[in-house]
């Protein structure tokens, strides 16, 4: 193991009794963290019978990105199975709800180097593919030692993830290279990825776009157009902690006449925190799950 891996893997495992914590504290509004916790220690039940290609999506936004590619793949690999590995119980419930029984799911394991060769022990896929901005050091290291071709798909590197990333760079170098290929979304993804010391990198766009929306979101879309009249509509999509209030207290001072927001916060578990501050704050809402026509006086729909 080289120096920098060294050292990342003894931070790694200092980081544990945190990364325990941090399962507890998520587990308070969501209990589903405290489930499968063996499989983040790389710990699984039934070994698949099929061979395997294997995709990490983090969460749910990964998860929904990977429908094309899980698609292609199964169209073209038929005799294999396709093992979807997630980091959130949001990403692994997204899975279930878009694929079903036809793909494996569980989480990958912390990158513990034990953990990491259990998980490729159980799974012994064929190739892997990590979506986004994955890049686990021992996960990809013990990859190329064990010869299964692993990729960074879709591919995203922000500016300030770049400058993060620059800090340790022998590391974050040798990693980027162990891996078989990366395709980046964008010319500046990969810009910023080649200025790290990443050589076989090349532009394939994103895979977000290589969808069709289904026939019944289209003609959901137009049943929310209905119900929703009219009026200026204002959508915040995919709010985090903060934002909510920020949010409203922008649109209250904007002034336009009869304007509807539609605030949908970004985590499931935050729905009713929402709910409780519209009620603080004095504001006509409606909870979309309620299906119910939009009233007149509402002035906020609460995408939950």
């Amino acid at each position: 193991m080289n120096l920098a891996r060294c050292a990342y893997t003894l931070l790694s495992y200092a980081l544990l009794p945190y990364a325990l914590l941090h399962l507890l504290a998520r587990s308070r509004k969501q209990p589903a963290y405290l489930k499968h916790i063996g499989e983040r220690f790389g710990f699984y039940a039934e070994a698949p019978a099929k061979p395997v290609i294997w995709l990490h999506a983090v969460s749910v936004g990964e998860t929904r990105a990977a429908q094309p590619l899980v698609k292609a793949l199964r169209k073209a690999y038929p005799e294999h199975q396709i093992l979807l590995t997630h980091m959130t119980p949001t990403g692994r419930e997204t899975g279930e709800r878009l694929f079903g029984d036809s793909v494996l799911r569980c989480y990958l394991p912390y990158d513990f180097p034990q953990a990491v060769k259990r998980f490729l022990a159980h799974f012994k896929p064929v190739e892997g593919a990590l979506l986004e901005t994955e890049i686990w050091f021992n996960l990809i290291h013990l990859c190329k030692q064990a010869n299964i071709p692993l990729y960074l798909a879709n591919a995203r590197l922000s500016e300030k993830s770049a400058a993060s990333y620059s800090r340790f760079r022998s590391l974050v170098s040798t990693g980027l290279n162990e891996l078989t290929a990366i395709a980046a979304q964008t010319e500046s993804d990969a810009e910023r990825l080649r200025a790290l010391g990443a050589k076989a990198v090349q532009v394939t766009g994103n895979l977000k776009f290589d969808m069709l929306p289904p026939f019944y979101a289209l003609e959901v879309g137009r049943e929310l157009r209905s119900s929703f009249g009219a009026r200026p509509i204002f959508l915040a999509a995919s709010t985090r902690v903060g934002e909510e209030d920020l949010v409203l207290q922008a649109v209250t001072g904007a002034g336009v006449p009869g304007l509807l927001s539609v605030i949908v916060p970004r985590h499931p578990q935050r729905f009713d925190e929402v709910a409780a501050l519209l009620q603080r704050r004095g504001i006509q809402f409606q909870r979309r799950s309620e299906n119910q026509p939009i009233a007149a006086n509402t002035q906020v729909v609460l995408g939950d």
